[in-house]
């Protein structure tokens, strides 16, 4: 009796240590790691994909060391940080980077990564779903399609936020926005730069992006554009910015782009690119160099 209540203990011991690592709210990620690991500190996973598995929803998953830790698909709220002063690196081939399809409250970040599609990866970053999205302090580029692809097809509010990133050489567009139904989907980029994109951020039906101390440089086709297929209801504001080197600097097709205290120079296109919707400038815009400034509605100060 004594041997069977001990196998007992044993096996409800064992039972809770897998459900610990399970439930853990922070696991770790290494070079030298393996995905049968607990995802512990002295034991760590090799992937993300192997982590997030034993990450509790809310949880974070910490890179260790500098290596390459595959894409993975995100379906809760969670953190991965890939550590200061270190490479912790998502190298995909012929796919996605990091899939963000989470729930209508959950809330994902994704911190001091490196984003590298070979030439051949399709999206660095794509969100289909949640509440909030954080990018801050990644280097995204070398996707065939977006850097950040936000495409969402929800009727909850949901919002994302880059801060301090680089979007760079995407055949794409290095940032895009839209969400196939109301309501408008809100981005706000700061302190962030998109260079070598075929467009450099574009605010497509149902989205709201507002762009701050950032600069847009070398798009070939338009430094930020809105456009829709559903009506009037994308939105582009730059304040504090820099649009440089590219072909048109701002464009409208079927939305609207507010700018103020901005710079658009040195463009082989148009500055204030507007087909059909709305171009709108305020405060201290400085508009040189471009081969042609084209027209935009002042806005006076409220």
């Amino acid at each position: 009796m004594r041997n069977i209540k001990f196998l007992s203990l044993l096996a409800i011991t064992v039972l809770g240590t897998t459900v610990m690592y399970g439930q853990a709210s922070r696991t770790w990620v290494s070079g030298v790691g393996d995905d049968a690991n607990p995802c512990s500190r002295t034991a760590p996973c090799k992937t993300f994909a192997g982590a997030i598995s034993k990450t509790a929803a809310g949880g974070e998953i910490d890179a260790l060391d500098p290596a390459g830790y595959g894409a993975v698909t995100i379906t809760k709220a969670i953190t991965i940080d890939g550590g200061g002063g270190q490479v912790a690196s998502v190298l995909v081939s012929g796919t996605n980077g990091i899939v963000v399809q989470a729930g209508p409250s959950d809330v994902v970040i994704l911190r001091n990564l490196r984003f590298n599609g070979i030439g051949t990866g399709i999206n660095g970053i794509r969100f289909l779903s949640g509440k909030d999205l954080n990018v801050e302090n990644c280097y995204i580029f070398g996707f065939t399609t977006n850097g950040l692809d936000i495409a969402l097809n929800q009727a909850t509010q949901a919002s994302v936020h880059v801060f301090h990133s680089v979007f760079k050489n995407n055949g794409g567009v290095g940032i895009r926005a839209t969400n196939a139904v109301a309501p408008s989907v809100k981005v706000a980029i700061d302190f962030t730069e998109i260079a070598l994109d075929n467009i450099g951020v574009e605010a497509f039906a149902h989205s709201s992006v507002e762009i701050n101390n950032s600069m847009i440089s070398a798009a070939a086709s338009d430094g930020v554009k809105a456009d829709s297929n559903t009506g009037a209801d994308s939105l582009v504001g730059i304040d504090h910015s820099e649009i440089l080197n590219g072909g048109n600097g701002a464009s409208s097709t079927a939305g609207s782009v507010v700018i103020g205290d901005t710079t658009i120079a040195y463009n082989t296109g148009t500055a204030f690119n507007k087909t059909t919707g709305g171009m709108f400038t305020f405060s201290d815009n400085r508009v040189h160099d471009n081969a042609a400034n084209g027209t935009a509605t002042p806005f006076g100060k409220q």
